[in-house]
C-alpha cells in the first residue's frame, strides 16, 4: 500500500478594507439609495458653505487691507 502524496496547504490572503470602504459598506446595508444620496448632498453642501465662508474671509481681509493702506 502507498501512502497518498503530500500536497502543500493553501494560503488564501483576502485584502482587509479600510476603514472608509467598511463604513460604505455598512452604510449601504442600512440605508436605501435614496437616504445615502441625501445624505452625499448634505455633506456636499457643509464643504461648499465652508468654501464659501473661507472665501468671504479672504475677501473681507483683502478690503480691510487695501482700505487701511490709502493715503
Amino acid at each position: 500500500m502507498q501512502a497518498a502524496p503530500v500536497r502543500p496547504a493553501t494560503v488564501r490572503a483576502t485584502a482587509i478594507p479600510s476603514f472608509t470602504t467598511a463604513l460604505r459598506a455598512v452604510e449601504s446595508l442600512l440605508m436605501s439609495g435614496g437616504q445615502r444620496t441625501a445624505r452625499r448632498n448634505a455633506w456636499n453642501s457643509v464643504l461648499e458653505d465652508r468654501r464659501r465662508a473661507k472665501d468671504r474671509i479672504e475677501t473681507e481681509r483683502a478690503l480691510r487691507q487695501s482700505v487701511a493702506g490709502r493715503p
